[in-house]
């Protein structure tokens, strides 16, 4: 029989009912907020970014779910389509409610297409959460700056934290800038050096980074 894990060590398990596709990290004491994160086009639930963005927020009294996003749950491999983005958001408005807890801060977000898709259910539903993290936001597609992502940043009515690499080719940090220029509510960029999309969260202090602030920003 394995042992049981110390008392301060996040607990995993998953969640699979209503549409809803989750691995949930429980905080070894007692929950102070939650946080909902989808993963890239290329990704799912288990991907690196998140697996140590929930251990590090999990670590600090949050409970995570690792959502994977409907067109994920369809097929295990391949990228979204545009036609089926509406249905992604629709599946992080689903996660949403069904792991908010009362009396607590629920905050959504998530990795490249993840947070997008994310920040553009804020911007269409500000109720949804109260708070927003985005990870490598894809701002435009790489080579192309002419194609911003840019739409709906003006409607975002919740603090937000953003973490970007310096070289991600999705977005220069002076593009990423003046895209955030847009967004109305209190926004913190973290840029971390020498990183590109991935983020490097097994080598970089992503997680650490990210965590304080999300904790600095949206947990006040």
């Amino acid at each position: 029989m394995a042992a049981a894990p110390p008392p301060n060590s996040p607990e995993s398990h998953t969640y699979d009912a209503d549409s809803v596709v989750a691995e949930v990290t429980e905080p070894g004491h007692d929950r102070i907020g939650v946080a909902v994160l989808a993963h890239g086009a290329g990704g799912n639930r288990h991907a690196v970014i998140l697996r140590v963005l929930a251990d590090e927020l999990s670590a600090r009294g949050l409970l995570v779910a690792r959502i994977d996003l409907p067109y994920r749950q369809r097929r295990p491999k391949g990228p979204p389509s545009p036609s089926t983005a509406a249905a992604d958001r629709a599946g992080i408005v689903a996660a949403c409610e069904t792991f908010r807890l009362d009396g607590v801060p629920l905050i959504v977000g998530g990795h490249s297409y993840g947070g997008r898709q994310a920040s553009m259910a804020v911007a269409e539903n500000p109720d949804l959460a109260d708070g927003l993290l985005l990870t490598s936001y894809p701002l435009h597609p790489p080579g192309k700056p002419d194609r911003l992502r840019t739409e709906h940043l003006s409607s975002i009515s919740v603090p937000t934290v953003i973490v970007h690499g310096s070289t991600d080719p999705f977005a220069t940090p002076a593009e990423l800038a003046d895209a955030v220029a847009l967004i109305p509510s209190p926004t913190r960029v973290v840029e971390i050096e020498k990183v590109g999309h991935n983020l490097n969260p097994d080598r970089a202090p992503t997680a650490t980074v990210t965590a304080d602030a999300v904790f600095d920003t949206l947990m006040g």
